[in-house]
């Protein structure tokens, strides 16, 4: 777990400004999806991104993401979020 730890320390040292906003998290058993738009400083379109967690005893024990830039035009009107 500590090479997540230091991996996530070095991301959020990189991006001082990001804006992390949950837009909105779904459990079921052991599983946490969490869908959320990232803003890395201000102005940017950012990306959408899921991050999904495996969870035993309260701790993160797997971690996948899926990452998409948010487009300057939506190919249809229900946009990223």
């Amino acid at each position: 777990m500590a090479g997540v730890k230091s991996g996530l320390g070095a991301y959020f040292a990189a991006f001082p400004e990001l804006k992390v906003e949950p837009k909105r998290v779904i459990a079921e058993g052991d599983l946490v999806a969490v869908h959320s738009h990232y803003i890395p400083a201000p102005g940017e379109r950012g990306q959408a991104i899921v991050d999904l967690f495996r969870v035993r005893a309260g701790k993160i024990v797997e971690h996948w993401d899926v990452i998409q830039d948010v487009p300057a035009n939506a190919a249809n009107g229900n946009g990223m979020f």
